[in-house]
């Protein structure tokens, strides 16, 4: 009788239903296939694997995989010692940075991570959205990656302050839990089937209207966040008032110049254009004259501090129509 040495596949407690790969050959190679005590039932079922026996059984059958959580538990381990190939279930990259994220916050970590407050952090988190709006405008494959981690950090910075909050701390995984629901619920027609949505603007509209209800809110400006730019204020207030009818003889009248700016963002957001989108767009095309004309100044001999009007005309970029 030929003898097939054992295998051990270790799963991740978090994720025990997610195999890696190596182990789908193993499992097809099997001539038992066990699960260990600590495996969760659902799981043990869902691969149909017999409770492991004791440790000196177990090593006795031949061509044994055994599924565990951890190499200590008594089977895996008598079965590492016996010399059973490993085969791991790699930490999900996510898991790794939220764990990562904790290291840094914990005794002998990172003094400076170590420091910080949901107040302190504010500053990065504006730098790096901004940085991450630029690269997708860019439209930098890398960068976007790179910011989108930045971003990402952020995230993970926050949800580990707010789990050290003494009164009523939450982490990382009741954020995402929170999202799930979030996600889940306010797409009644993808995951419960409840009704019937085929288009963006109608998904757009009853998400809004599920929010609303959601919250009880009771303005159709609660939850406007009064802190973002102001085009994209503006271009928010002009679309809810929109959506719930307030005409446009109401916006603010003045003929200040805020007012005016006002009645521009709103409009053009009503009428389904991005004001701070396009604005951004505008204002970074006018950078890049300013550069351009700065460069073709130097390239001529001038110093481009040193131009008047008639200066910035001579070398400005001759715009294409």
């Amino acid at each position: 009788m030929t003898w097939h040495s054992p295998t051990v596949v270790l799963v991740s407690p978090a994720w025990a239903t997610a195999l890696p790969a190596a182990a789908l050959t193993a499992l097809r190679q099997a001539e038992h296939v066990f699960a260990a005590a600590d495996l969760p039932e659902a799981t043990r079922a869902a691969l149909d694997a017999k409770p492991a026996p004791e440790p000196a059984e177990l090593t006795r059958h031949s061509g044994v995989v055994l599924i565990s959580t951890s190499a200590d538990e008594p089977g895996a381990a008598a079965l590492v010692a016996a010399g059973a190939a490993v085969v791991e279930t790699p930490v999900p990259p996510l898991a790794r940075a939220a764990e990562v994220m904790d290291r840094l916050r914990s005794p002998g970590g990172c003094p400076w991570d170590a420091a910080q407050t949901h107040d302190s952090l504010r500053q990065y988190l504006v730098e790096e959205t901004y940085e991450l709006l630029d690269a997708i405008e860019e439209g930098d494959r890398a960068a976007l990656r790179e910011e989108l981690g930045d971003v990402l950090l952020q995230v993970l910075f926050h949800a580990r302050v707010a789990a050290e909050h003494q009164t009523d701390p939450f982490g990382i995984d009741e954020v995402a839990g929170e999202l799930v629901d979030k996600l889940v619920g306010r797409h009644p027609n993808v995951f419960s089937g409840s009704e019937a949505v085929h288009t963006a603007e109608r998904q757009q509209v009853r998400w809004e209207e599920l929010k609303q209800a959601e919250k009880r809110r009771e303005s159709i400006v609660d939850g406007v966040a009064l802190g973002q730019p102001a085009a994209a204020l503006a271009g928010k207030l002009g679309h809810r008032t929109g959506r719930a009818g307030l005409p446009y003889d109401l916006f603010p009248s003045g003929t200040d110049e805020g007012s005016k700016l006002f009645r521009i963002a709103a409009g053009a957001r009503r009428g389904g254009v991005d004001p701070e989108g396009t604005l951004r767009a505008v204002a970074k095309a006018f950078a890049n004259d300013v550069r351009a004309a700065e460069r073709a100044a130097r390239e001529a001999g001038f110093d481009p501090a040193t131009l008047d009007a008639d200066g910035w005309r001579r070398f400005w970029p001759v715009q294409s129509t």
